[in-house]
């Protein structure tokens, strides 16, 4: 199984902390999943603006091979102004609809302040949902606070967390294995 932990963002290290954070817990779990980075910044980005797939320049025709190829992912955002960043929305307009179809998803997301949670709930999730992804219920939201001067999670609760995202991402992924991805209007 290839599991895609997505870095969300073109900027910052926290997500990519977070995210690798989230890998070494997988891999305790022995599940032997092949686990791969997929950074938004190593992409060259146009605006998706509706053309065909193949109009677009070479790194977006990357970025959605890499997407349509995953089992499963792990997606860590940032919160900016009470959204996500645009270049990660931008990632999922690339996608066709049936692209993530039953494929888990865990979610890790970073602010600045306690409320932008609410984002992960009132964006992320019902786009995720209309991809008719497998959403972990219990994704992580971390706080600036929950890091030392040089981006180290240090708040043991995060930890913890983090660790059971892991845990209940590889079930997912177990579950996911039985299910078939083809939609049924594609049948």
């Amino acid at each position: 199984m290839k599991v895609l932990f997505v870095d969300g963002t073109i900027i910052g290290s926290k997500t990519g902390v977070v995210l690798e954070t989230v890998r070494q817990y997988i891999e305790k779990t022995g599940c032997g999943y092949d686990l791969e980075l997929l950074k938004l910044a190593d992409y060259d980005h146009q605006f998706v603006d509706g053309r065909p797939a193949n109009a677009y320049n070479e790194d977006m025709q990357k970025l959605v091979k890499k997407l349509e190829e995953a089992d499963g992912y792990i997606l860590a955002t940032p919160i900016f102004q009470g959204s996500i960043p645009g270049v990660l929305k931008n990632a999922f307009d690339l996608l066709h609809p049936h692209a993530m179809r039953y494929k888990p998803v865990s979610i890790v997301a970073n602010g600045g302040t306690y409320q932008h949670y609410l984002v992960v709930e009132n964006q992320l999730k019902p786009i995720l949902d209309y991809f008719r992804c497998l959403v972990t219920p219990n994704y992580v939201y971390t706080h600036t606070s929950h890091f030392d001067e040089s981006n180290k999670i240090i708040d043991e609760d995060v930890h913890n967390r983090l660790r059971e995202l892991a845990r209940v991402f590889v079930q997912y992924a177990e579950m996911s294995k039985v299910l078939p991805k083809k939609a049924l209007d594609d049948q």
